[in-house]
Order: structure tokens, then C-alpha cells, then sequence
């Protein structure tokens, strides 16, 4: 056999899977299949009003609830929502206005740091979960004793134990939520890890990082959109549940809860400045809630066939 007829060439990962198709992009699939959705649109541009005000107007209000500069004016308590007062004045002579959009900052600020910290935690928990055995036993153990006691009962436990506060808060909601993203993220990479276009993959030799990006991370991001959808508004209302309770934030923390808790009693006799609020964390909840289950759906690549 003449050996001048046969040439050794370095393997290509890049070209191991080339085939002739039209160029195909993740993420501009994603973009396109959201923005189809007028609803989607809508939702998004109403979540990003209230977020943007939340986060700009207290800061430019210098509304500080602390100081009661009209509590000797009783011509200014229990004014009406106008066009002066747009959401009209509380009990002290303060605008709820913007008592309103400092809550919905308060309440922002932790859904969106708890959801930060579970979904994170739960993400690496679980896709180390996914590929090892001998953790699976354990965490499956772990997983089935505090999947069997009420989430609530969990958070309110924790709450009488280490006391009311902002932090506190967040890490009552936090302790065990992350176990429920952990074990959904292990579902699903134990569904894909051993699909056959993965395996296929790893016979033609392309490297492990390019399979994660291209072939299991496109899978996870609808798993972990859809989660994020669904903690940022649920962490929401329990806020304001715990703090209507008296468990949540304290009496010094200007949050959603606590207006409508302080208001509860005006329900009859000043009703907007019970339902305000209630109203605010509706918008808030519902908004996000759509956008990301709109959001979530177009992450999943079998809906850009």
C-alpha cells in the first residue's frame, strides 16, 4: 500500500456538524416569536412603565415617610383622589401617591432578589443533580421531606423565628424555595443529556461546551423563564399576604403589604386607599406573570419550527 495516497487532518469541531441548512438563530427566534404577540407588547410596555416609575420617582419625589409634615393639617387627610392629589391623601396628610410607588419599589426590589437567588441556586443545584447518581439519592431524599410540608407554613415559621425585616424576609422565602427549581432543572437535563442528536454529537467529536449551548441550554432557558415568570409576582403576593399578616416587612418599611395592611380598615370609609394599592399589585403581578409566560413559550425552540 503506497502511504503518499493517505493524509492525516486535524479534527475540526466546528465542521463536524456543518450541513447545508439556512442559518438559524436562537435568539432571534426568540425575539420574533414574543413580538408577534400583541398581548405580549402590551404587557411588557405596562411592566416597564411601572418599573421605570417605581424605580425613578422616590428617588425625585424626596418623599420621606418618615417625616409627617402635614400631621397638623386636617384639611389635607382623607382628600379624595383629584387632580392635584392624584390617588388623593392618607390619614396623615401624606400624598399616596407616593406612598404607592415606594411600596411597589420595596416589594420590586425583593421579589426580584429572592427570584435572583432561587433560581440561581436551583439552576447549578440542579443541573449537578441531573448528572450525578449519587447525589440524585440524597437530593431526591432531601427533595420528598420538604416538598411535604406547606411552602407558607415554612416562610411563617421562619419569619416568627428570626423576626420581621426586609433580608429576613427574603431569606425565609428563599431557604427552600430554591429545592422546587433544582429538582425541575433535574428533570430536564436528565431528559436531554442522553438524546440521541447529543449522542450523536459526542460520536462525531464535537466538544461538551458547544452541546450544552447549542443542544441542552436552548431546552433549560423556557424551564427557567417560565420559572422566573412565575417567582417574581408569587414572591410579590406573598409579601404583601405576610405583611397584611403582620409577619412580613416592618411597620418601618413602606411596602405594597404594608399600605394595604395599614388601609385595610378604611375599606368602607376611604376605600381608595385600600384598593389603590391592591389595584397597583394586581397590575404588577398580572403583567409580569403574562410576559413571562408569553416570554417562556417563545424560549421553547420546538415553537420555532
Amino acid at each position: 500500500m503506497n502511504d503518499e495516497l493517505f493524509t492525516f487532518v486535524d479534527l475540526d469541531s466546528k465542521a463536524s456538524e456543518h450541513i447545508s441548512s439556512p442559518h438559524y438563530s436562537y435568539w432571534k427566534s426568540v425575539f420574533r416569536k414574543f413580538f408577534s404577540s400583541k398581548t405580549a407588547i402590551f404587557f411588557l410596555a405596562l411592566s416597564l412603565i411601572v418599573i421605570l416609575m417605581a424605580l425613578i420617582y422616590p428617588s425625585v419625589s424626596g418623599f420621606n415617610p418618615a417625616v409627617k409634615a402635614y400631621v397638623n393639617d386636617f384639611s389635607r387627610r382623607f382628600i379624595k383622589p383629584n387632580a392635584t392629589f392624584w390617588f388623593g391623601t392618607d390619614t396623615v396628610g401624606d400624598s399616596l401617591f407616593d406612598s404607592v410607588w415606594l411600596g411597589t419599589r420595596t416589594s420590586l426590589n425583593l421579589a426580584i432578589i429572592a427570584t435572583i437567588i432561587t433560581n440561581v441556586i436551583g439552576v447549578i443545584v440542579g443541573a449537578f443533580w441531573g448528572y450525578s447518581k449519587k447525589l440524585d439519592i440524597f437530593m431526591l431524599e432531601l427533595y420528598n421531606i420538604i416538598a411535604n410540608v406547606p411552602f407558607t407554613l415554612v416562610v411563617m415559621v421562619l419569619m416568627y423565628v428570626i423576626g420581621q425585616g426586609f433580608w429576613q424576609l427574603i431569606f425565609a422565602l428563599t431557604a427552600t424555595s430554591w429545592l422546587g427549581t433544582a429538582y425541575s432543572i433535574r428533570i430536564q437535563v436528565m431528559m436531554i443529556r442522553d438524546r440521541e442528536y447529543n449522542l450523536a454529537s459526542r460520536c462525531l467529536g464535537t466538544p461538551t461546551p458547544k452541546i450544552i449551548r447549542h443542544n441542552v441550554l436552548p431546552y433549560l432557558v423556557s424551564v427557567i423563564v417560565t420559572q422566573v415568570s412565575r417567582d417574581v409576582p408569587n414572591y410579590i403576593s406573598y409579601e404583601v399576604f405576610l405583611s397584611f399578616l403582620g409577619i412580613g416587612l416592618s411597620a418601618n418599611d413602606v411596602s405594597l403589604g404594608q399600605l394595604i395592611s395599614k388601609y385595610s380598615t378604611f375599606m368602607t370609609s376611604a376605600a381608595y386607599l385600600f384598593w389603590i394599592p391592591v389595584f397597583m399589585s394586581a397590575i404588577i403581578s398580572v403583567s409580569l406573570y403574562i410576559v413571562g409566560q408569553t416570554l417562556a413559550d417563545a424560549s421553547d425552540p420546538k415553537t420555532h419550527m
